[in-house]
This record gives C-alpha cells, sequence and structure tokens, in this order.
C-alpha cells in the first residue's frame, strides 16, 4: 500500500481546474475531485465535475470523485440523488481496491 500524505487540499480556480482536466499529472487529477468537493463555490458545477471523473478508468480517481461527491453533500447541503445515487452504487461493487 503506498503511503498516504496529509495535508489540507488546495483551494482551485476555475483555471487551474481545467488546466489539471486538460493535461495534469495523475496525483493532479486524483486530488482534484476533493479540492473540488471541499471548496468549489458551486455545488453544481463540482458535483458535475466528480461525476464526470466517476467514469474514469483508474479506480483511485473514481474512489476520490465519489469521496468528493460526500464533500459538497457536507460542505453544500445539496447534491442530485438521481444522479449520484447510481454511481455510489457502483462504486460500491465495482471499487474492490478503495472500499472503505
Amino acid at each position: 500500500m503506498e503511503k498516504r500524505i496529509y495535508k489540507p487540499l488546495d483551494t482551485l480556480t476555475d483555471e487551474e481546474i481545467k488546466k489539471i482536466l486538460a493535461s495534469g499529472s495523475f496525483d493532479e487529477l486524483a486530488m482534484l475531485p476533493l479540492s473540488v468537493g471541499m471548496h468549489h463555490a458551486n455545488w453544481k458545477i463540482a458535483q458535475t465535475l466528480c461525476v464526470k471523473l466517476a467514469g474514469h478508468t483508474d479506480e483511485r480517481i473514481r474512489a476520490n470523485a465519489i469521496l468528493g461527491l460526500a464533500y459538497i453533500a457536507m460542505t453544500k447541503g445539496k447534491l442530485e440523488k438521481h444522479i449520484v445515487k447510481p454511481l455510489l452504487l457502483r462504486e460500491l461493487r465495482t471499487n474492490v481496491e478503495y472500499k472503505w
């Protein structure tokens, strides 16, 4: 298992988010849904990004996208259940490596 590093999540601008989506490193892409879920002012934009990343081929990025959705729920108190619930259930069934 890889060594975990605990540090505060970065607050990213929309430009930084676009840059990471376009050409960010794997680690930046993995941290993106966590940062956006915790800090982005617009819950809908944050949800859309996390939903997009929940479709990624890598299990770590998908798991972080789901966690990003949890952060949105905790910090903004909003999510679209009809969009988010199927993703949560799918990851619980299929993401073996990153089950909590």
